[in-house]
C-alpha cells in the first residue's frame, strides 16, 4: 500500500505557528505590553545576540525610509524608530504585530505596521520607496523565499541596501539539529526552517541583488534549562573555552548568516 504524501507546509501553517508563540515573547516574566516588559525583552535579546545592533546599524538610517520584513514583537523595530528612521514593517503573525503596536504606543514613536504576507508585499507599497529593507531570521521560514526577494526588489530604491539574516547550513546549530540534539526554534514543530550556504544565498539573490558581505555569527552557549529561568550558565564545553576561541568558532560555524546586498 502506498503511503500518502505529506502536504508541504503552507503560509497559513507558518502564520499559525508564530501566532501560537511569537518569537522572544518569553524574554521577560513581566506583564506583556508594559514598559518594563519591553525593556527586559530588549536587554535579553541583545545580551544573547549582541551582533544584531552592529549588523542593523540603527543610527545609520536616521531620516531614511526603512522597511522591516517580519518585525515580530518589535525589538529591532523600536530601535530603528528611536534612531530616527521613517519606519515601516510587515508581519505575518497578528499576535506578534499586536504586541509590536503596543510597544510603539508605550514609547510614543510612530510606525507603519501592517499584517501582510511577505511573498506579496509589493502590492502594499510604492515601487522603489525604501532605502533599507531589513529582515532578521524571517525569510527562511517562508514556503517561497525567492518570491520574497523578488517583492523586496520592487520596493527598494536602486541605491538602497538589503540586510538579511538566514540560517547557516554549515553551522554548529545545524549539526546539532541533524544529530537530533537541537531544534531550529525555542518552540517545537516549526513548519519551515531552511538553511543556506554562501552559494545558495547567491542563488536566492541572483539577478536581483549582489551580495557585498556575507559572514556568520552566533552560537547559543547557555544551558537551556537554566536559561529559561533567566540564569545565564554556559555549557561546560563553552565555559572552558577562551573567549577568543569561542568568537572564532562563531565566525566559522555561527547559526546566523549575515548578508548585506545591493540591488542590481
Amino acid at each position: 500500500m502506498n503511503t500518502p504524501a505529506t502536504a508541504a507546509p503552507t503560509i497559513e501553517d507558518v502564520r499559525a505557528y508564530w501566532n501560537r508563540r511569537p518569537c522572544n515573547i518569553r524574554h521577560s516574566p513581566k506583564a506583556v505590553g508594559t514598559r518594563e516588559y519591553f525593556d527586559e525583552v530588549e536587554a535579553r535579546k541583545y545580551f544573547v545576540e549582541p551582533h544584531i545592533p552592529g549588523f542593523a546599524d540603527f543610527p545609520a538610517w536616521a531620516g531614511r525610509r526603512v522597511l522591516e520584513v517580519g518585525c515580530g514583537i518589535g525589538t529591532d523595530a523600536i530601535n530603528f524608530a528611536r534612531a530616527g528612521a521613517d519606519y515601516s514593517a510587515i508581519e505575518l503573525s497578528e499576535e506578534s504585530i499586536g504586541i509590536a503596536r503596543r510597544r510603539f504606543e508605550v514609547f510614543g514613536l510612530p510606525a507603519d505596521l501592517r499584517v501582510m504576507n511577505a511573498e506579496t508585499l509589493a502590492g502594499g507599497f510604492a515601487p522603489a520607496s525604501f532605502d533599507l529593507v531589513y529582515s532578521f531570521g524571517v525569510i527562511h521560514h517562508s514556503p517561497d523565499p525567492r518570491a520574497i526577494i523578488r517583492e523586496i526588489r520592487k520596493v527598494i530604491r536602486p541605491d538602497g541596501e538589503l540586510r538579511i539574516m538566514l540560517y547557516a547550513r554549515r553551522s554548529w546549530k545545524s549539526a546539532m539539529i541533524e544529530a537530533g540534539l537541537d531544534q531550529p526554534e525555542a518552540q517545537s514543530g516549526c513548519p519551515i526552517a531552511l538553511t543556506y550556504d554562501e552559494d545558495e544565498v547567491r542563488a536566492l539573490l541572483d539577478g536581483l541583488f549582489e551580495p557585498v558581505e556575507m559572514r556568520q555569527d552566533h552560537i547559543f552557549p547557555y544551558v537551556v534549562e537554566k536559561y529559561v529561568a533567566y540564569d545565564y550558565v554556559r555549557q561546560p564545553w563553552f565555559e572552558a573555552m577562551p573567549e577568543a576561541m569561542f568568537r572564532a568558532l562563531e565566525r566559522h560555524f555561527g547559526w546566523h548568516m549575515l548578508i548585506r546586498a545591493r540591488p542590481v
